[in-house]
Order: structure tokens, then C-alpha cells, then sequence
């Protein structure tokens, strides 16, 4: 058989003894199988049923993933403001499963470890509905900082993204938090289709290396979680030395930890014993094959620690600057919100740090000595006798939350040259209020700010952020 995908003749040595012939074969015959494309809905900021009543382009329900849809190779979702406005993200299918097979719920203290570019970060925020913690970590700064922008761009107000080598949040987080992310660094074996490169730079060596990174993640990630937390595990890889053997170690490290049940989809493949330790409960472990389901290879495992935490009361942690309040209460007003991200808002979060504002999140944390890149939503800066509100902020408020607003059809030419950073002709009957700061919105779904003199929408999409 004839594949185009440069793969290394011990990685195929080693699927066909992972594999029974005919799986063997079904293997191989994947790699010429054209790749999937998939999006994952923002509930944070959408129903399913409403996006899919929206949607301008054909979409088709992931069947193991209850907010995630395929969409065709020609289509284009990146072009489209509902994209600008987060809601949704683009990811390919099986990496959608690892997020959505940990049960967060709003109010949760959530870590992902190894976040960057920020899928599963995304999805968990988006579950948390603005409340309780999100610290979202990458020890690549080039990588946090596009993990930030994900986050920003989700509406996600509070985020805490951290720069920072694993083993000092370890000292600074101990049984902290009650649900923690790991997709580990991993061989990509899994990925080999999706991008050959991965497959050109494969070598034996790489997966054990890489394991060895894996068991001090692992096992950093265990101590940080509370008892009575749970912790999932995944890879985009099939090297057992990676996935089960991995989670032997762990195991065997940790007896406080404990594998749990994942929600099953039938083509899903259980881990194998055999290729860890030979640990019965290695079954609760899932493997997705790209022979068996559209998508990429994935591995996963859901711990539980056991014991039971004692709950902390959320609570602010900050003395407000009070001299800033008029500023952004004017402006606040000017645009009438109240809620933010469906929580009234609280000035007891509000705090400034050179002429700068965040809003942080409703959780008490010490993060002193963590280099970070954001803690909370930035809302915008003080200037001379005025407050200029930010993208960030645009982004946090959901449809409905804010009086001052002008919403255009998606399909409206408009928003294409606004996120160029063009400005705008609008009618009267547009736009809410006469002049001043308005929400521009596709479909009510906030996309950006704007200020309105006579007409015209003064363009305020940041530079950064244009198309």
C-alpha cells in the first residue's frame, strides 16, 4: 500500500504490534483518508441550537462531542465575524475530547498546565461561566501570549495566564485547585497526517525523552490537585511509553490517585494493560484511532484523588482604586452595563496598576513571585479625564448586556472593513443612542467598540487585532 505521509519504519514496526492485521491495514488506509476540520461552540456566549440556527456556512454535529461540529475543508470559519466575536474555536475534533471529558463546573479553581495555543483552556473557561479561576499556563512566552489572545478573544474574564516553569507552581498551588488539564508534551504520533512535519522529525528516542517529561508533569500536576479533584491526562500520541506506561507511573507514585470512568462513545478503544503495567483499571483509559472515528489519534485518562477537600469561600482580593471609579462608572453608564459575562459587575475586583485596569477574578489567590501575563480581564486605560475601554472588554460582554450597541447582519459588508479598522457609515435607526461609545455586534454578539460623531463610527478594533 502506497501512503504519501513520510512515516519511520520503527514507528510502523510498533503500530503492527499494537495492531491486529486487518486494524493494522484499516491504519495504514487512514493516512490517505482526507483530514478532518471541526469548531467547538462558545456557550459561554451561545447555545448550540442558536449557532446552529445562525451559522452561515454548513456544519455537522461531532457525535462524541456535544458543542463541537464538523465543517468542510473549503469553508472558511476564520473569515466570518462570529469567528471575531469568539463564538467558537477552531480545533481539530479529537483534541476537543480531552476538555470535555472533565466535568468543571461554574465556581471550579481549574489549571491547564501546558495550555498554549489554548483549546482546551478555552472550553474549560467557557464552562466555568465566569466564575471561580482559570490559570491557564505556558512555559513558552511566544506561546502564552498566544494562548492569552484565545482567551481574550473567548470573553473569558477570569483567567490568570501564566508564564512559568511547572515545578514553581507546584511550591505556590499545592492541593489547590480542584480540576487540572494536562495535555502533555508529547511525539505527535497522532498528528502524522494532519502535519507531516511531525512525522519527518519522529525518531525512536523521542517518545522515551518525552516520557520522562511526562512523569514530572504528571506527578507535579497530582500534588497541585485537592483531594476529592480530578486530573485528566492526554496525547496526541499512541506510544504507550507516552500514554499507559505513563500513567503506571503515576499511579504506582501516587496512591493517592485513582483512575475514574469517562463518558464512552463507541468507537472509542480502551487502554490496554499490557502496555503499562499490566494495572486492570488501565481499561478507564481512552485511545482514539483515526481508523476507527474521524478524527486524529488521541489518548486520555481521567484521575481522581482521593479524599475530600474543604471548600474555600471565593472572595475579592484587592483594595480598589477609588479615585479611578468615576472614569469607568461614566463610561460604564455611557453604554448602560451592569453585568458582565452574566455576573453583576463588582467594583470590589477593580483594580488599577499604572493608569492600566483589570478586573480580576472572584477568587482568592496569592500569585506573587509567578511571572504571568494577565491576571483577570483587562478593561481598558485611564487617559487624561477619560476611560478608554479595550478589546478584551468588548469581547466579555454577552449579547444583551450593554444598551449602547449596533448590530449588523453577519453577511453585512460593514464588519468586514471594521475589522480592518476601517470606520463607518450607520443609519439612525442602527444604532441605540445618538453618538458616543457603542458596542458594534453581529447578530447582538459583541465584536468591538466604536464611537459614534454624526454618523460615523469611529473605528477603536485595535491594530493587533485586524484582519
Amino acid at each position: 500500500m502506497t501512503i504519501t505521509t513520510p512515516l519511520h519504519p520503527a514507528f510502523l514496526a510498533r503500530m503492527q504490534e499494537m495492531l491486529s492485521a486487518q486494524e493494522y491495514t484499516a491504519f495504514l488506509e487512514s493516512f490517505n483518508a482526507p483530514r478532518t476540520y471541526g469548531l467547538r461552540v462558545n456557550t459561554s456566549k451561545i447555545s448550540c441550537e442558536e449557532f446552529q440556527k445562525l451559522c452561515p456556512f454548513p456544519v455537522k454535529s461531532i457525535p462524541w462531542i456535544p458543542n463541537g461540529y464538523f465543517y468542510d475543508e473549503d469553508t472558511r470559519p476564520s473569515r466570518c465575524a462570529y469567528y471575531q466575536a469568539g463564538l467558537y474555536y477552531l480545533q481539530e475534533p479529537s483534541a476537543m475530547t480531552p476538555a470535555s471529558r472533565i466535568p468543571i463546573e461554574p465556581g471550579d479553581k481549574v489549571l491547564d498546565l501546558c495550555a498554549a495555543p489554548g483549546g482546551k483552556a478555552t472550553a474549560a473557561g467557557a464552562a466555568l461561566q465566569g466564575q471561580g479561576l482559570l490559570v491557564a499556563n505556558d512555559i513558552s512566552t511566544s506561546r502564552a501570549r498566544a494562548l492569552l489572545r484565545n482567551l481574550e478573544l473567548f470573553g473569558i474574564p477570569n483567567i490568570f495566564v501564566a508564564n512559568e516553569a511547572p515545578a514553581k507552581l507546584t511550591k505556590t498551588f499545592p492541593e489547590f485547585f480542584d480540576k487540572i488539564i494536562l495535555d502533555a508534551p508529547c511525539s505527535g504520533e497522532g498528528m502524522f497526517r494532519k502535519e507531516e512535519a511531525l512525522a519527518k522529525d519522529w525518531t525512536p528516542e523521542k517518545s522515551r525523552e518525552l516520557s520522562e517529561i511526562q512523569k514530572e508533569l504528571v506527578l507535579q500536576a497530582a500534588d497541585m490537585l485537592r483531594p476529592g479533584g480530578l486530573l485528566l491526562y492526554s496525547t496526541c500520541t499512541f506510544a504507550p511509553v507516552e500514554d499507559e506506561q505513563t500513567v503506571s507511573y503515576l499511579l504506582e507514585n501516587r496512591p493517592d490517585m485513582e483512575l475514574a470512568e469517562m463518558e464512552n462513545y463507541e468507537r472509542f478503544s480502551q487502554g490496554v494493560p499490557e502496555w503499562g503495567n499490566g494495572n486492570p483499571e488501565l481499561t478507564k483509559c481512552i485511545r482514539i484511532f483515526p481508523h476507527k472515528m474521524n478524527g486524529e489519534g488521541h489518548f486520555l485518562a481521567l484521575f481522581h484523588k482521593k479524599g475530600q477537600s474543604i471548600q474555600e469561600s471565593s472572595r475579592p482580593h484587592t483594595k480598589p482604586d477609588k479615585n479611578a471609579f468615576p472614569l469607568i462608572e461614566e463610561f460604564l453608564n455611557e453604554i448602560g452595563l451592569k453585568t458582565l459575562g452574566g455576573q453583576p459587575f463588582d467594583w470590589e475586583r477593580v483594580e488599577v496598576r499604572k493608569d492600566k485596569v483589570y478586573y480580576l477574578p472572584p477568587v482568592l489567590s496569592d500569585f506573587r513571585g509567578i511571572t504571568f501575563l494577565r491576571n483577570g480581564l483587562y478593561l481598558g486605560d485611564l487617559k487624561k479625564n477619560r476611560f478608554e475601554p479595550s478589546q478584551p472588554l468588548a469581547l466579555a460582554i454577552r449579547k444583551g448586556e450593554a444598551e449602547a450597541v449596533i448590530s449588523l447582519p453577519v453577511s453585512d459588508e460593514r464588519l468586514t472593513r471594521y475589522l480592518k479598522g476601517e470606520t463607518l457609515n450607520i443609519e439612525p435607526e442602527e444604532a441605540t443612542h445618538k453618538k458616543g461609545w457603542h458596542l458594534l455586534c453581529a447578530d447582538g454578539y459583541p465584536v468591538g467598540f466604536g464611537k459614534l460623531v454624526n454618523q460615523i463610527l469611529k473605528n477603536k478594533y485595535p491594530a493587533g487585532w485586524r484582519v
